[in-house]
């Protein structure tokens, strides 16, 4: 990290379908080599997939799917003394969110279907109805967070 200034925060524009900044967010990190034509079709995709499926509007299941997966606690490791403790801390909104992307995409890239729209559509609709392997891996973060609570003084 630089010393002298903090980072800039680069605002994303409103995605071109639905004027949604989250769903931008999502497809950014969706975009694999800078192919974001590629990345829209593919979550678009998912969320025309969802809506047919769920017969519900897929920006408010896209929503309620990240809701569902964003951790409130996390640990972080802290050297106190020669020892490491794993102190649970509080995951601040922006990183909550970020995570919550990352999982949900990783969680689709290990699933069994065919191409990416139907992994991406099963995942969300999954993570909506809290269930599947991003939801799990929030609840495994939590479990953790929840075992080495005993060393939440040594949070900083």
């Amino acid at each position: 990290m630089s010393r002298r200034h903090s980072a800039v925060r680069r605002e994303v524009d409103p995605d071109p379908k639905f004027q949604d900044l989250v769903l931008t967010k999502f497809m950014n990190a969706v975009m694999e080599q800078g192919k974001k034509s590629v990345a829209e079709r593919i979550v678009y995709g998912a969320l025309d997939k969802m809506e047919a499926r769920a017969k519900s509007n897929p920006v408010q299941m896209f929503h309620q799917a990240l809701e569902n997966v964003m951790p409130a606690v996390e640990v972080r490791s802290r050297r106190v003394g020669g020892a490491t403790y794993q102190v649970p801390v509080e995951v601040r909104p922006e990183r909550r969110q970020a995570l919550a992307i990352r999982w949900i995409i990783s969680a689709a890239r290990a699933r069994n279907e065919s191409t990416m729209v139907d992994k991406l559509s099963g995942e969300l609709l999954d993570a909506s109805s809290n269930r599947g392997n991003a939801v799990k891996k929030r609840e495994d973060t939590h479990k953790m967070a929840e075992a080495n609570r005993a060393f939440s003084h040594y949070r900083w």
